[in-house]
């Protein structure tokens, strides 16, 4: 789970064995500006790529991906197309071509 927030009606016990990486996700500040600015989806995009250059709990992910294992990114946005999870995707993508 990659939320800072729990999602309303999930009980922990339903996702038993999940990894719960809530500093992995964008910073309160961000994330509250992006409910105000849903419009603003590049400037989201740019901003949360930023956090993530300086993100030490991106570490864990990146890592599990160069030891060639399976990570599901877990999260509760309702849009598939514009939430963190696509844009932590792409960063983590990007690392792996770098190295």
């Amino acid at each position: 789970m990659i939320d800072r927030l729990w999602p309303r009606g999930v009980s922990k016990a339903t996702l038993t064995g999940v990894i719960w990486l809530k500093d992995v996700a964008p910073s309160s500040e961000l994330r509250q500006w992006y409910h105000e600015h849903v419009n603003e989806w590049d400037i989201f995009y740019q901003h949360y790529q930023q956090e993530l250059e300086t993100n030490q709990a991106v570490t864990l992910l990146a890592q599990k991906l160069m030891n060639n294992e399976t990570i599901t990114l877990l999260f509760g946005s309702k849009d598939p197309q514009h939430n963190h999870a696509i844009v932590l995707r792409d960063f983590l993508v990007k690392k792996l071509k770098q190295k």
